[in-house]
């Protein structure tokens, strides 16, 4: 069972996080508790780094003392005698890293990426003893376990990649004999460790990912994220008041919705349940008997579209490549190109004859992109050169997903038809090659009216 930071966010949620582990402990089941920062908790640790790494003193010694009574008093209101003493020390000494890396930030006018990471996720060490504390306190056995100490991952700091096979064997030797003992590890999520130890962090939202790095190592029977919503919906309700929870998905199905913008599940995070084929379950901590959405293997016979995904942050690039260039080679220069900076593409568009290759990107990565390409771009290359580069900020990207879509005629048709209905210009279009989805460019103003005209179009 993971839980997010708004089902720890006070004294009262980390109660209520407590009575449902009990609730389920009691019934036997061996469980093992992922847990996130408190909530806005990592945005202050981050906000903190900035600050110091601009020799701000005032404004990170004042985030340190608001961490320092946010735990404070959710350790006060829930623990009493040894426990809460222990875990008070506890909170002393992170915070006291907390001065120290803030300190050496401001010292040399720097944050790295790899001191970022280790500041970055306190925040899970000191939720993690602390919810350990109160299930003792509700008579459950349980340990605060640091993932530091279990997920072996590289060093690409700030969303580090995953050591499986070396992580699964950390984790089931130290989890297991605490399971066998009857105890509720709770471990700290985001976080893992190079081979030599150096603190890492998976990714916003990484919580997720590790419960799921854990669930399949051990293995479990069933992934639970408990979270602040339903479950996974048709549509953003931002956008679609008329959005409904879909009570079962596909893995393939609920990935693409995740890396598409949905922000129930980080997009890593279904990859090895998939291939373990352990079923996740997502529901919500604020509303524990609510059934919520459980993703597994399951072909399901529902034809058409389950779910509109989208995105509104992006930017589409063009790139035209010299007439003398193979179409292979300029799509296999652009491409070494965003690997070697991290750059993840939304939807690739190509002209083989014209020599174009089109592609979206999250708009937080389109200045790294821009400076990429313009670097590459030399006047030296006169022979196989690239001829041009076009940027269009400003675009959404919206998605018709559902395995039934293969194979059930007049899809894009109805897709089509409901976004000409409303004069929106398509600007690019890509389709899955397994045909799990539909992916349209328009421009960012016209993305909710987009989404609400495809989710009517399929009665969703």
């Amino acid at each position: 069972m993971k839980f997010g930071g708004t089902s720890v966010g006070d004294a009262d949620r980390l109660a209520a996080t407590a009575r449902i582990i009990c609730d389920y402990a009691r019934e036997g089941c061996p469980l093992v508790v992922v847990v996130s920062a408190m909530q806005g908790v990592t945005e202050a640790l981050l906000r903190a780094a900035s600050a110091a790494g601009e020799r701000d003193t005032q404004t990170w010694s004042d985030i340190g003392a608001q961490l320092r009574r946010q735990h404070r008093e959710a350790c006060s209101e829930l623990l009493a005698g040894p426990d809460r003493a222990a875990v008070e020390a506890q909170i002393e000494a992170r915070l006291r890293t907390f001065d120290e890396f803030c300190s050496g930030f401001s010292l040399v006018r720097e944050v790295t990426a790899r001191s970022l990471d280790t500041l970055s996720s306190i925040g899970e060490t000191l939720s993690a003893p602390l919810l350990a504390a109160l299930l003792r306190r509700e008579g459950r056995s349980a340990t605060a376990c640091d993932a530091a100490e279990l997920i072996i991952t590289d060093d690409h700091f700030g969303d580090a990649a995953v050591m499986f096979e070396p992580s699964r064997q950390r984790i089931r030797h130290r989890l297991l004999p605490l399971l066998e003992d009857g105890q509720v590890p709770v471990v700290t999520g985001f976080r893992g460790a190079t081979v030599d130890g150096t603190c890492t962090t998976l990714g916003r939202g990484g919580s997720d990912y590790s419960a799921t790095i854990l669930g399949a190592a051990l293995p479990a029977d069933e992934i639970w994220i408990w979270t602040d919503v339903d479950g996974m919906m048709t549509a953003d309700p931002r956008m679609v008041p008329a959005a409904r929870v879909i009570p079962e998905l596909s893995y393939r199905e609920a990935s693409e919705l995740s890396f598409f913008g949905a922000k129930v599940l980080h997009p890593k995070c279904l990859d090895l349940p998939l291939r373990a084929g352990i079923p996740v379950r997502i529901r919500n901590s604020f509303g524990p008997e609510r059934l919520g959405t459980l993703i597994d293997g399951r072909r399901r016979n529902q034809p058409g579209v389950r779910a509109i995904a989208s995105t509104s942050s992006a930017e589409l690039f063009t790139i035209f490549g010299d007439k003398l260039m193979p179409f292979s080679r300029l799509a296999a220069l652009v491409f070494s190109w965003l690997d070697a900076d991290h750059v993840t593409t939304l939807v690739v568009t190509q002209s083989s004859a014209e020599n174009v290759l089109s592609f979206a990107v999250n708009r937080r990565d389109g200045a790294r992109v821009r400076r990429r390409l313009e670097r590459e771009r030399s006047p030296s290359e006169t022979a196989w050169g690239l001829a041009g580069i076009e940027e269009l900020p400003d675009v959404g990207v919206v998605v018709a997903v559902g395995e039934g879509m293969r194979g059930t005629a007049g899809i894009a048709a109805r897709i089509f038809g409901s976004i000409a209905r409303l004069g929106i210009n398509i600007i690019a279009i890509a389709q899955g090659s397994s045909e799990l989805s539909v992916s349209l460019v328009v421009r960012s103003a016209d993305l909710p009216e987009a989404v609400r005209a495809m989710h009517e179009e399929f009665g969703l």
